[in-house]
């Protein structure tokens, strides 16, 4: 019975922690907007660079031009 009681406690716990912790706060958001921005950018760079710019056109030459 004191297991039973035990685990009525921990959920009850779990339970309150859960209605205070209701989400982001707003610098959360902000700090998550500038990183998910700085990613975009770094990747955008990443994708219009000269080096991967020829790997994709070369993919699409190469499927573009495979015998059917």
């Amino acid at each position: 019975m004191a297991v039973k009681a035990a685990m009525d406690g921990w959920w009850r716990a779990r339970r309150e922690a859960a209605r205070r912790d209701a989400g982001m706060t707003t610098s959360e958001y902000a700090v998550g907007t500038i990183a998910a921005a700085g990613f975009a950018a770094v990747l955008y760079k990443i994708v219009t660079s000269g080096a991967v710019s020829g790997a994709l056109e070369s993919v699409i030459g190469k499927a573009l031009d495979a015998p059917f």
